[in-house]
C-alpha cells in the first residue's frame, strides 16, 4: 500500500491523516468517518473539477506530502447501529381526539359564542395562560353541598358534565380547562356560563331590544371570576419560618393574593393652602390591587403616561381641618409586585351629559416589556433596580453570543465558498492555494467588517460555541441569583425584577360600549420537551381566539392593538 500523509480541515480542527493512493474516495470517506463522525454520504470533500466521489481514483488526483483536504458536513446524529425505536411509533390518526390535543404543535381549542358571551370568551382564554393558576385548579376540590350538575354522555358533550361540576364557579372553571386540553375544536362552556351568571346576575341581563343576552364588559368579567378564584384558591403556607418543624403551624393564603395581587402605599393631601395652613397631615394607607389602569386622556399617548396619571388620583371629599369639601390628590406608589399584572386601559366610561356609557378610541401605545420601577416605592425600587440592570446585562450577553454565532458561521461560508471555487478552477488544491484563498477571502471579509486583517483561524464548532454559551449564562444567573434582596425571594409568587413580559392581550372591536366584538391573544408557548419538562425557545408568535376560531399570527399584529380608530382594538 503507498500512503501519503495529508491534511483534512473539517469545521475549524485539523486531522492529519495517511492517504492510500492505491484506494478509492470511498475508502477516504470512511477513514474521516471514524474521525469525525460524518456519514460517508454527508461528507463533501473539495478536489479538482467539484467534489470527491466514491469511485474516484485516488492515485490520480496528483496529492503531494502535506496537501490540505477542505471537508464540509455534519454528523446526522445516528449512533452508527440501527435499533428499533423505544416506544412504539404512534400515528396521528390512531390517537384519541384527547391524545392528538396534547401533541406538540397542536391547536389550543376555542370557545363556542353562546350569544354575546365573547367577552366572557376572551377572558378565559386568557387566564388559561397562567401556568400556575392550571396547576392549582386541578387540586382544588369543592365544597360539599352544592347542587350537582348534570351528568352523562350528552351533558358531557355540551359542556355541562365536568368532574363533580356544579354551581361552584372556580370548580366549573377547572372542568371547563380539563375539557378544553382534551380537544381541538370549539368547545361550548355551558356549566361555566351557568355559574357564572348564577353567582353574578348582572351577566345574564338581557338585551334591549330583548332578543337574547346583552354585551357585557369583558375587565367586569375579569375582576368578577377573579374575585371568586380568591376566596375559593387556597395554597397551604408556613405560618412562621422561625419556628422548628414541630412549632409550625399551617394556614391558608390566596392563590390569587400570591400571584396576581399588588400591594400600593398611599398618601392622601389636601390641595387648598387653607389645610395646609392649620397643619393638616396628609394620611398614608396600604391598600391591595389586583389591576394597574391605564388612564386615558388627551394628552395620554402611552401605557406610561395613562399609569401615571392613574396614580395621582383627584378626590372631592370632607376636610376635618376646613369643615367642608375639600380637594385632594392621593399618590399612589407600588410597595409588592406580583408575578402577573393586568393592566386595564380605562376606555369605557360614564358621560354624565348624555347619560350614556361611552368608549374612547384614542391611540395608547404599548410596549412588550413593562418596566414598572420606576411606579413603586424608594425601598422597593432598592431591591428590583440591581436586579433589573443585571437582567438586562444577562440578556444583552445572549444576544452578543448569538450574533457572534452567526457571524462565524456567515465568514466560514464565505471562506469555504472561496475555496470550492479556487480549487474547482485552478486543478488540485495544494496548502500555498488553499492559505492563500483563505486569506484573501479573510482579507476581504474584514475589510467589510471593519476588523483587522487575519492570515488564519480556526473556527469553533457549533457544540463548543454552544458549551461557552452555557457556561457564560450559568455564570450570569448566579450573579443575578445573589443580588436578590431575601425579602424577595420568599416572595412566592412575586415578581423580582419590576419588569413584565407581555403575554395576553384582551381587545375590544367597535366603537360603541354596548356591542362590539371582543378577542384575545396569548402568546405561544415553546414546546415541552417530554424528558426534562422544561420548554424550548419560543418562536415568537401569538395564537388569536376569536370565540371558536383559532389561528396563529405574527407579532407585528399586536402592534396594531393600541386603537386610534372607528373599529380600533383596544
Amino acid at each position: 500500500m503507498s500512503s501519503i500523509p495529508v491534511v483534512v480541515k473539517h469545521q475549524g480542527k485539523r486531522h492529519d491523516v495517511e492517504l492510500d493512493t492505491t484506494s478509492t474516495g470511498e475508502t477516504f470517506k470512511y477513514q474521516l468517518f471514524s474521525l469525525t463522525g460524518v456519514e460517508p454520504e454527508r461528507q463533501k470533500i473539495l478536489v479538482k473539477g467539484g467534489q470527491l466521489k466514491d469511485d474516484t481514483d485516488l492515485g490520480k488526483l496528483g496529492v503531494k506530502p502535506g496537501h490540505t483536504f477542505m471537508m464540509m458536513g455534519t454528523p446526522s446524529g445516528a449512533t452508527g447501529t440501527v435499533q428499533a425505536p423505544k416506544e412504539k411509533i404512534r400515528f396521528l390518526e390512531d390517537m384519541s381526539e384527547a391524545e392528538q390535543a396534547q401533541q406538540e404543535g397542536a391547536t389550543p381549542a376555542g370557545l363556542q359564542n353562546l350569544g354575546n358571551t365573547c367577552y366572557m370568551n376572551s377572558t378565559l382564554q386568557t387566564l388559561r395562560a397562567i401556568p400556575e393558576l392550571q396547576e392549582e385548579l386541578k387540586l382544588y376540590k369543592a365544597s360539599a353541598g352544592g347542587p350537582p350538575g348534570p351528568s352523562g354522555a350528552f351533558s358531557s358533550a355540551f359542556g355541562l358534565d365536568g368532574i363533580g361540576a356544579s354551581m361552584d364557579l372556580t370548580a366549573s372553571l377547572r372542568d371547563l380547562y380539563k375539557q378544553m386540553s382534551e380537544t381541538q375544536e370549539g368547545f361550548p362552556p355551558l356549566m361555566f356560563l351557568n355559574a357564572l351568571r348564577t353567582a353574578f346576575p348582572q351577566f345574564a341581563q338581557r338585551a334591549k331590544d330583548g332578543h337574547g343576552f346583552a354585551q357585557q364588559d369583558a375587565e367586569e368579567a375579569w375582576s368578577q371570576i377573579v374575585s371568586q378564584l380568591r376566596q375559593k384558591l387556597k395554597i397551604k403556607e408556613n405560618e412562621t419560618a422561625g419556628e422548628s418543624s414541630s412549632q409550625q403551624s399551617q394556614q391558608e393564603a390566596s392563590f390569587i393574593d400570591q400571584y396576581l395581587a399588588g400591594k400600593f402605599e398611599a398618601v392622601m393631601e389636601c390641595d387648598e393652602p387653607e389645610a395646609k395652613e392649620k397643619d393638616e397631615e396628609p394620611t398614608t394607607s396600604t391598600d391591595s390591587f389586583f389591576k394597574l389602569d391605564c388612564h386615558i386622556s388627551k394628552e395620554t399617548n402611552h401605557l406610561r403616561d395613562g399609569v401615571v396619571e392613574a396614580l395621582a388620583e383627584q378626590i372631592e371629599k370632607n376636610s376635618p381641618t376646613l369643615g367642608r369639601n375639600a380637594m385632594y390628590t392621593k399618590t399612589s406608589r407600588i410597595a409588592r409586585l406580583p408575578k402577573y399584572l393586568p393592566v386595564h386601559f380605562v376606555r369605557f366610561h360614564w358621560r354624565r351629559d348624555i347619560n350614556k356609557k361611552t368608549k374612547i378610541l384614542r391611540k395608547v401605545t404599548f410596549p412588550h416589556e413593562f418596566d414598572v420601577v420606576e411606579f413603586c416605592t424608594d425601598d422597593m425600587r432598592k431591591l428590583l433596580v440591581p436586579v433589573r440592570d443585571k437582567m438586562r446585562d444577562v440578556r444583552k450577553e445572549v444576544e452578543d453570543v448569538e450574533r457572534a454565532k452567526k457571524r462565524q458561521k456567515r465568514m466560514q461560508k464565505e471562506q469555504e465558498d472561496a475555496v470550492a471555487v479556487e480549487t474547482k478552477g485552478k486543478g488540485p488544491a495544494s496548502e500555498n492555494t488553499l492559505a492563500k484563498a483563505k486569506s484573501e477571502n479573510m482579507k476581504e471579509s474584514g475589510k467589510r467588517d471593519g476588523d483587522a486583517e487575519m492570515a488564519d483561524v480556526d473556527y469553533k464548532t457549533d457544540a463548543q460555541i454552544e458549551a461557552e454559551r452555557a457556561a457564560s449564562i450559568l455564570a450570569a444567573k448566579k450573579e443575578l441569583l445573589a443580588l436578590i434582596d431575601p425579602k424577595l425571594q420568599q416572595d412566592v409568587g412575586g415578581n423580582q425584577t419590576g419588569l413584565y413580559e407581555l403575554r395576553g392581550v384582551i381587545t375590544h372591536q367597535g366603537a360603541s360600549a354596548d356591542s362590539g366584538h371582543y378577542t384575545s391573544y396569548v402568546k405561544k408557548e415553546g414546546a415541552k420537551d417530554p424528558a426534562t419538562g422544561k420548554r424550548k425557545e419560543e418562536d415568537g408568535r401569538w395564537w388569536w381566539f376569536n370565540d371558536d376560531k383559532v389561528s396563529e399570527v405574527e407579532a407585528e399584529k399586536i402592534e396594531t392593538l393600541s386603537g386610534g380608530g372607528e373599529l380600533s382594538e383596544t
